[in-house]
């Protein structure tokens, strides 16, 4: 089945059509970049454009930057305040007239490593952090999805959340060499390690191809290996969402 898989980035809204049983994207991605001011209405004007670029009219996954539960938005996260509590599921689906299947995008990503990618057969704890505007983090107990595992949001020092400091955008905003931003995210990585424990830990996102720049830097005991999907992760993993539905919590 083809459907239409849409990944929703602080920089980036970007979407493609997805083979949904061999996780293969049929068509080149179409980015368009984020509205600055990241409010709902703007936002889902996007994701209406996207799907009319690919001119579809089929159900439609999404991958969304921070928590969702039932459709509905429990923090704005690095969005506008105006999305907390909004139903994101309704609000998409009103401005495309398509059926939207929405679900937090760490874990759109996680689906389609653990599903389609080198995450597949892995058993025990499996986590995948997706490096970008934020930290994101999908986890995976014996295959199955826990939703919303959010680590990028643990308070560390004087930031709010330790993604602030630790997320590929402080090291293009402080113009941070791989070594020194390679620091940071081990220290994130050292608290992952520390009050979850998982098995395996699988990079993803834009900073995931560079993952030989600061390969050196990460010196925790749990296995740590770049996502083989990269950057299209979560438009795969936002589509096969669209074929099973989201998760129940």
């Amino acid at each position: 089945m083809e459907i239409l898989g849409i990944d929703i980035g602080g920089s980036g809204i970007k979407g493609a059509i997805v083979n949904s049983l061999t996780g293969e994207m049929l068509t080149k991605k179409h980015r368009i970049p984020t509205p600055k001011d990241r409010k709902p209405k703007d936002m889902a004007k996007v994701v209406a454009q996207i799907v009319k670029h690919f001119d579809y009219k089929g159900p439609v996954g999404v991958g969304f930057p921070t928590v969702i539960k039932h459709g509905i938005c429990k923090s704005p996260g690095n969005l506008h305040k105006k999305w907390l509590g909004l139903n994101v599921k309704e609000l998409f689906s009103e401005a495309t007239g398509l059926p939207v299947t929405v679900v937090n995008d760490a874990d759109a990503a996680g689906y389609a490593t653990m599903n389609y990618g080198i995450g597949k057969g892995k058993q025990g704890l499996v986590v995948m952090i997706t490096i970008g505007t934020g930290l994101g983090s999908g986890a995976f107990f014996n295959g199955e999805l826990i939703p919303n595992m959010e680590l990028g949001q643990i308070p560390y020092k004087k930031y709010k959340k330790i993604e602030l400091w630790a997320a590929d955008s402080a090291k293009t905003r402080e113009n941070l060499s791989y070594k020194k931003w390679g620091k940071r995210f081990n220290r994130f990585l050292q608290y992952v390690e520390l009050i979850i424990a998982p098995d395996h830990i699988i990079l993803g996102g834009g900073a995931s191809k560079d993952f030989k720049e600061y390969k050196d830097c990460i010196t925790i005991e749990t296995p740590v290996v770049p996502a083989e999907l990269r950057n299209s992760a979560g438009i795969v993993g936002a589509a096969a969402a669209a074929l099973h539905g989201a998760p129940k919590a």
